[in-house]
């Protein structure tokens, strides 16, 4: 694996090429990354996998055309290819008055933040077997669990540089592993409700942060029994509690309506919202590109400006889009910092590590003056309109009955209207950073719930 050093210079060299053969402007990413993967089913190694690669891809400007390739062939004469196979295809393009670097002024330099986004450790196949292999065992050996769809680990380790024609070039290495566990519990034919299966997960930037693996398979296992012999939820409008690991879907709803290409193409059901009450009072969302060791941390965005903590919402109060800089100039505004780059095409736009701060009750007192409700653990489908904000999704979960949840439902939709489910949102306590997009559990009431 190359070094930070070493794929910036990698970035740095396509780009004084692109300049040299007739360029106005360019940008180049360079992304590498090596993983391993080891998977057991019912105490039986099933796969071992290992993956690598190097890929680069530029972006060159002649005037206001634009054109973007990338190559897995990193030998100069394929460099010398790919930078004149760009330059012709940007002169025939058709021109965009928006398209363009960011502005020179706006661009990161100095030194970027420590972030500690890499470990050193290495790990064997070996070792991530047996930490496989640990957890699937403890989901296994949790009562009423019956079969087993596998435990799994990973590791892997990722360097990405950008580097533009008017003076950034930065990269930045990561790491990452994961456990997981995903098993059934019951007898019989799915169909009837006799078979349940779940899931548990981790992951982290440095393995000393894993959960431990018979902690992860121990939750697996648990949720899956949890979840034996559903019932039915009878259709009416009732409050809605949705579990972190779901909740976490309501702010990519959110992101994805304030995002700079949503707005310019009005395509947002948020679109005249900047400056108004979007959620209720007390709940704010932000986004944190410098938490140490995050799992979307990052010390510049996908154009080479900096980035910093901010608020998406402040107190129920919508405060910024989420702009690149071709976006930005559209709006006749600044980019906001939130460019992502991959290797192919132009910036588009994504959250660091975002979430909503926790609000102020415990769980068992967002629930306990819920006569009839559910709490919702599984979202199934898409049926989100983001242009109006309709929303409707299959789910299941356990029904909430007096101020507590008791026995798990199945096959039901949960339905509202995006800007409604906002503003009646409410936050418990129980904030966790263990995602890329963390929410404590959240309430929203009168939602329309419809029994299958």
């Amino acid at each position: 694996m190359l070094t930070p050093d070493q794929a910036q210079e990698r970035a740095h060299d396509i780009v004084r090429r692109a300049t040299a053969a007739g360029a106005d402007a360019a940008d180049a990413v360079f992304a590498a990354d090596a993983s391993s993967e080891v998977s057991v089913r019912l105490g039986k190694l099933e796969d071992v996998g290992r993956s690598e690669a190097e890929e680069l891809g530029l972006r060159v400007f002649v005037g206001q055309r634009s054109a973007s390739v990338s190559t897995s062939d990193l030998s100069s004469a394929a460099m010398d290819a790919l930078v004149e196979r760009a330059v012709a295809m940007a002169r025939e393009a058709p021109e965009d008055q928006w398209a363009g670097l960011a502005p020179e002024e706006r661009l990161m330099h100095g030194a970027a933040p420590l972030l500690d986004l890499a470990d050193d450790g290495a790990v064997t196949p070996a070792e991530l077997r047996e930490l496989a292999s640990q957890a699937e065992e403890a989901a296994r050996s949790v009562p009423g669990v019956t079969n087993s769809e596998g435990g799994g680990a990973g590791a892997s380790s990722s360097v990405w540089a950008l580097a533009t024609s008017h003076g950034f070039a930065g990269a930045y290495a990561t790491t990452g592993y994961s456990v997981s566990a995903s098993v059934i519990a019951g007898e019989g034919s799915g169909g009837g409700g006799g078979m349940q299966r779940d899931y548990a997960f981790h992951s982290a930037r440095h393995r000393q942060r894993l959960d431990a693996p018979h902690e992860i398979g121990r939750r697996a296992g648990e949720r899956a029994v949890a979840r034996l012999n559903p019932g039915r939820v009878a259709s009416g409008a009732v409050p809605v509690v949705f579990d972190p690991r779901v909740g976490s879907s309501l702010l990519g709803h959110l992101t994805g309506a304030i995002s700079g290409q949503a707005i310019t193409r009005k395509t947002s059901f948020l679109l005249d919202a900047m400056g108004t009450e979007v959620f209720a009072p007390g709940v704010t969302i932000c986004d944190d590109p410098h938490r140490p060791h995050g799992l979307r941390s990052r010390p510049f965005d996908g154009e080479g400006l900096p980035v910093s903590p901010c608020s998406i919402i402040e107190n129920g109060m919508l405060e910024t889009w989420l702009l690149d800089s071709a976006s930005a100039r559209q709006l006749g505004l600044e980019p906001t910092g939130h460019a992502a780059r991959g290797v192919n095409g132009a910036p588009g736009v994504t959250t660091s590590n975002l979430f909503m701060q926790a609000g102020h009750v415990p769980v068992t007192t967002l629930i306990e003056d819920i006569a009839l409700g559910v709490y919702v653990t599984e979202l199934i489908g898409q049926g989100v309109n983001p242009v109006t904000g309709d929303y409707s999704r299959g789910a299941a979960g356990f029904l909430i009955e007096n101020g507590e949840i008791t026995r798990p439902v199945a096959e039901f939709t949960i339905a509202g209207n995006l800007k409604d489910m906002f503003r009646s949102l409410v936050p418990a306590n129980d904030l966790q950073f263990r995602y890329g997009i963390n929410v404590p559990t959240i309430r929203v009431d009168g939602m329309t719930v419809a029994g299958g």
